[in-house]
């Protein structure tokens, strides 16, 4: 042994800071380690049943995308279009007063695809063809008309800030299947983040080591992973070592810390991802056939088609959850020109949804992975302007697909207008519900103590969407 001249340095490595911790980690893993006071918080944990999905991707399309167009035709809005709103749809408030507006006809042709002959936009022709994989959701409806409090909805299920997301509460309840890769993981559109910003994928009152982890698209998708030009392996285990004696030292006498807790994680992490990320990241070994159905090879597609790519090779890799959005700072929120705005938008995002479906299916993903598609809210009947439409939490469409769901079937409506929801409603309690049950969670039992209270994700309300499920 004496004679290897590696001896020493493995030697100083494993009493080195981060070498400790991988030690620790990995005697742990042997249960050989008697010290409880050391907990993984991202170690696996078992559900409450057994579960049909084990991680979800949640593709969030930022700004609020317009149902009537995309997938809830609405042949009365047609034969109305122009008129103001008959009054025996009631009275509703909206931001800006249109409810004063005309009415505002959808210019999309729907079609029926598949067996289950669901009616899709002629924006989304891909996704049509994988209709009957997917539970379209009609009659979904939210609390909120502004953006912010309806991201914070449909992420962490209040329309206020501060709450821990979905992506946190699935990594709380059920760790993580890969010590080498973050549990949540947040891919946002390089244009810009959502209204609200990162409380959207944040910990809330959860321990920090829960919170999403973003990743970018490009060249360099994990920010500061690379060692800096000019950093020998040497120094950088220096200064490693430093940073974890440091963050031990201070963390003594702060043990209920989260913060910190999940620093010291964070920099684990880090040093373990050197390793194992970039090949997570790297594209280059996917057949050219594979680009090609993302939409990789294409213009418009290829920069939505790479985050999914990059979605389908984390989860088949152990990530638990991994959020993907589609549009900047305001996306789909079509204003004015709709037709401009949501045309840019399902060109880029339709090819490579259907190709994330596709090739989930045919690597046999699909079966465990539940796929969400939505926005915070959808739109209005009535015009804003004279060819945009406003936001609208009263009615809209979101879809779910693999994971055990029950695809080709539709569930609620709106009303004739598309302006609320009128049958089979939905609202966003039900459906975070329902995604918690399909990764074998009991959402009234998924709690954590806070303030002497047991919060959850649905808080007092949410209902199992029992339809959905096969």
């Amino acid at each position: 042994m004496l004679s290897d001249p590696t001896w020493f340095e493995r030697r100083a490595f494993l009493k080195s800071g981060f070498g400790a911790i991988a030690l620790a980690a990995m005697l742990r893993e042997q249960g050989l380690l008697a010290d409880e006071k050391v907990v993984d918080p991202l170690a696996p944990k078992k559900p409450h049943f057994e579960a049909s999905a084990k991680r979800v991707i949640f593709l969030f399309m930022s700004g609020g995308p317009s149902h009537m167009d995309t997938f809830d035709p609405k042949p009365e809005l047609t034969r109305l279009h122009g008129e103001k709103l008959p009054e025996s749809f009631g009275p509703v408030k909206t931001r800006r007063g249109v409810d004063k507006n005309k009415l505002l006809a959808s210019k999309r042709t729907f079609k029926k695809y598949g067996k289950s002959g669901i009616e899709v936009s002629d924006w989304f022709p891909h996704i049509g063809a994988n209709i009957d994989d997917v539970c379209l959701l009609r009659g979904c409806y939210g609390d909120s008309v502004t953006h912010p409090e309806s991201v914070y909805l449909m992420n962490t299920g209040s329309i206020l800030m501060g709450r821990p997301s979905l992506g946190a509460w699935v990594s709380y309840g059920l760790g993580t299947e890969n010590r080498n890769m973050p549990a949540f993981v947040v891919l946002p559109d390089p244009g810009g983040w959502p209204k609200g910003g990162a409380p959207a994928w944040g910990n809330g009152y959860i321990p920090a080591a829960y919170q999403g982890t973003v990743v970018k698209g490009g060249a360099a998708p994990i920010e500061h992973l690379a060692t800096p030009p000019g950093v020998s392996a040497e120094q950088q285990r220096r200064t490693l070592d430093f940073i974890g004696e440091s963050n031990r030292t201070h963390g003594e006498s702060r043990s209920g810390d989260s913060e910190l807790s999940a620093r010291i994680a964070a920099y684990e992490l880090a040093y373990r991802m050197q390793a194992h990320a970039p090949e997570v990241v790297d594209l280059t070994k996917e057949t050219a056939e594979t680009k090609a159905r993302y939409g990789i090879d294409r213009k418009e597609t290829s920069e939505f088609g790479t985050r999914c790519l990059l979605a389908r090779r984390m989860v088949e890799r152990g990530v638990r959850f991994v959020q993907l959005y589609s549009g900047d700072t305001n996306g789909w929120d079509a204003h004015s020109d709709l037709e401009a705005n949501h045309s840019k938008l399902c060109l880029q995002s339709d090819k490579p949804i259907a190709g994330l479906l596709t090739d989930l299916k045919r690597n046999g993903l699909l079966k465990d992975t539940l796929v969400v598609w939505g926005g915070e809210f959808g739109r209005t009947p009535m015009t804003e302007g004279t060819n945009g439409r406003d936001h609208n939490p009263h009615g809209f469409s979101m879809w779910l697909a693999g994971g055990g769901v029950k695809g080709g079937q539709t569930i609620g409506n709106t009303d004739a207008i598309g302006l609320r929801a009128a049958e089979g409603k939905t609202h966003v309690h039900d459906v975070h519900a329902t995604i918690l049950h399909l990764l074998g969670f009991n959402h009234l039992k998924l709690t954590f103590r806070h303030n002497g209270r047991n919060e959850r994700l649905t808080d007092n309300a949410g209902e199992v969407i029992e339809k959905a499920l096969t």
